[in-house]
């Protein structure tokens, strides 16, 4: 019996080309490579902030510290504590400002708490990671466009260096401070670079409020001028925050100098900790102070109070901040992106 006839089989089709991917098709694979360099970028951010935090909390001599704040009672204390957190809260109210100039729609909550924590950060890890880095990713967690957070953050540093120009260039300006003699900077030359300096904060309030042109091209960039009143706002604000850091340290002090002789040795101390880029001025603002100070309220009365308000003033806010900024990091993804788009 022959073998049985095959059924008809139709013959195969040739093998096609895979089709060319569409625009959108390419768009769409070249968007979740993006948002996937995104994430391992995200995630080597955190790793950086969390490294850097260890680094510091290694850095700290915590004995020391401990010592220092035991030498004081408990009303002092409180009293230093209540100045340092309304000093931290004064600074998160320049993201306040930033948001009513950009026009973003965050919850005010979620601002301050972003402006604190960045703060926070700064003190410690420097303006890259903290001013810059840790504001960049929080804003961008809750939804903000880049060119608003970025508009946010410059107010930001002319806010804070505004009160500074002001307030240090007044008290520089009248010699409040009498600076070592040896010192490279003279308290003469300091009285004419305060002078200076006031009179440039006066100037950016007078641009801002008469100034009818407010949009200037920078590099391709726009930049808005704030209204006058807003400029006003600014200097009064940042003003007050660097006043009450003072009234911190002059607790801390036990109030054996006068306040504005130990406010100007604090912004003293502030700027040259940053022109030394000595993350927390490590070293730099204990120097100012032993040397300012030392010669009559003695060496370690003075080393004591400095490591005392490190203590109160960086220390246990930073603690602070690394939880809330893990606490944005978790919630980051829920919610607030809709609404945190801003109107320009």
């Amino acid at each position: 019996m022959g073998a049985p006839a095959r059924a008809f089989e139709p013959p195969m089709p040739p093998a096609e080309a895979p089709a060319p991917r569409t625009s959108a098709a390419r768009r769409r694979h070249g968007w979740l490579r993006d948002k996937r360099l995104h994430r391992i970028a995200a995630g080597l951010f955190l790793v950086i902030v969390f490294a850097l935090l260890a680094v510091v909390a290694s850095r700290v001599e915590w004995a020391d510290v401990g010592r220092a704040l035991r030498r004081y009672d408990a009303g002092t204390l409180a009293a230093a504590f209540a100045l340092a957190a309304c000093s931290h809260a004064l600074y998160a109210c320049y993201d306040l400002i930033g948001r009513a100039y950009t026009g973003h729609r965050l919850a005010a909550w979620r601002v301050m708490t972003i402006g604190f924590v960045s703060y926070a950060f700064n003190l410690s890890l420097g303006n890259l990671i903290g001013g810059v880095g840790v504001r960049m990713r929080l804003y961008a967690r809750m939804g903000l466009r880049t060119g608003a957070v970025v508009r946010l953050l410059g107010l930001s540093v002319v806010t804070n260096w505004l009160g500074y120009f002001a307030l240090a260039g007044s008290l520089f300006a009248l010699q409040v401070v009498r600076l070592p003699q040896g010192w490279k900077v003279g308290t003469q030359a300091l009285s004419v670079a305060g002078g200076a300096l006031a009179l440039a904060s006066l100037a950016y309030v007078a641009i801002c409020a008469l100034r009818r042109q407010r949009d200037w091209r920078v590099r391709g960039h726009t930049v808005r001028l704030p209204s006058g009143r807003m400029a006003v706002l600014q200097l009064l604000l940042a003003a007050a925050n660097w006043a009450v850091m003072g009234a911190v340290m002059w607790v801390l002090l036990r109030g054996q100098a006068g306040y504005p002789t130990v406010l100007a040795v604090l912004l003293l101390a502030a700027v040259a900790g940053i022109v030394t880029r000595v993350p927390a001025g490590l070293g730099v603002v204990e120097g100012i102070f032993v040397a300012v100070l030392g010669p009559a309220l003695g060496r370690y009365e003075v080393l004591a109070a400095v490591l005392a308000y490190r203590g109160l003033y960086y220390l246990f806010p930073l603690l602070v901040a690394a939880l809330a900024y893990a606490g944005l990091e978790w919630r980051g993804r829920q919610g607030a992106a809709a609404s945190a788009l801003p109107r320009t």
